[in-house]
């Protein structure tokens, strides 16, 4: 089984942090689950907050009541 990884989240990342969830989250499938990194895939979806909803309400609705 090679392991998929679908993550997405709101746009703002940059790409040291996206560099870095690619690694931990690589790293923790070896860990745990023994699996060999190169069989690894992880896929980063940013979608904007206009497109993304919770507790109601538009991401970009929440962010601007700040």
């Amino acid at each position: 089984m090679m392991p998929y990884i679908n993550l997405q989240i709101t746009k703002g990342a940059t790409r040291e942090q996206k560099k870095q969830i690619v690694e931990q989250f690589t790293a923790t499938l070896v860990n745990v689950l023994g699996k060999k990194p190169e069989h690894t895939h992880i896929v980063i979806l940013e979608i904007e907050d206009e497109n993304w909803g919770f507790a109601g309400i538009l991401t970009d609705d929440f962010r601007k009541q700040k």
